[in-house]
């Protein structure tokens, strides 16, 4: 029996399991509400931080396995997907949104990510970079277009340590930590998030597509808005959402291929 025939050992399922599309949020919380949006969704496996559901869109199986938090469990979680059959992933997250013009509830469309963080470099040298696949950029960016929701396109920062960037001037290291998000925002990150890297450096090595769209709260003083309204701006159903019409977008362009073949 092959690695890839196994039941795997992390997120508990094996090929049949999922689908070739597959949603990746960190919260396994967020799996039931993702999953909604599926016709006739079916929980398949619940083991640490691995969540999934299984159900269809446009008549394809379609799933939803959440990560956990941060790199190393992302990896974890895409290695085995891939092992088992997924080829198309996107992440579905919440960031901090690192540009100026920036609003609380706009989502990033991520095209690329910026290693910050450990897990990546036991797979690529550091100059190697962590990219998205450019269809499944291009179906997100057409999703939010379709229903009208604000978007920005470009990097994420992803990272190890959440309080380092949430709170740099308590670390020890503050200097380097600021030096480093100033750049970032100069070179044009958009946001700042845990998991983009990995996904997008294991898709690389493994030739399958991957892209991220996350929900924002800006960084930057928003005195105009109430907590309500912020509350309101903040619902995780933004992004997912566009997720979802960003796999329909990537199905039926997938059948055209297949026709066309």
């Amino acid at each position: 029996m092959t690695h890839a025939e196994k039941l795997q050992y992390h997120i508990q399922m094996k090929p049949g399991d999922v689908g070739r599309y597959v949603l990746l949020p960190g919260d396994p919380g967020r799996c039931d509400k993702i999953a909604s949006y599926f016709d006739n969704p079916q929980l398949v496996a619940y083991n640490r931080e691995y969540k999934t559901y299984t159900g269809t869109l446009l008549g394809e199986r379609v799933s939803v396995t959440s990560t956990g938090i941060g790199c190393p469990s992302t990896a974890i979680a895409v290695e085995e997907l891939i092992a088992i059959g997924a080829d198309t992933f996107i992440r579905v997250g919440t960031s901090g949104g690192m540009q100026p013009n920036i609003r609380t509830g706009d989502v990033a469309i991520v095209n690329a990510a910026i290693r910050d963080e450990g897990t990546t470099r036991h797979y690529m040298p550091i100059e190697f970079p962590a990219i998205a696949d450019i269809d499944v950029v291009l179906s997100l960016r057409e999703a939010a277009q379709k229903i009208g929701m604000p978007y920005h396109v470009g990097p994420t920062q992803s990272k190890d340590s959440f309080f380092g960037e949430m709170e740099p001037d308590r670390m020890p290291v503050d200097a380097r930590l600021n030096r480093r998000w100033k750049a970032w925002i100069a070179g044009g990150a958009v946001c700042s998030e845990m998991e983009a890297a990995a996904l997008f450096i294991l898709s690389s090595i493994y030739r399958k597509r991957a892209g991220g769209v996350m929900l924002m709260a800006s960084l930057y003083e928003e005195s105009d808005l109430t907590p309500e309204e912020k509350d309101a701006l903040l619902d995780v159903d933004r992004p997912i959402r566009v997720a979802i019409e960003a796999i329909k977008i990537l199905i039926e362009k997938d059948r055209q291929s297949q026709a066309d073949d």
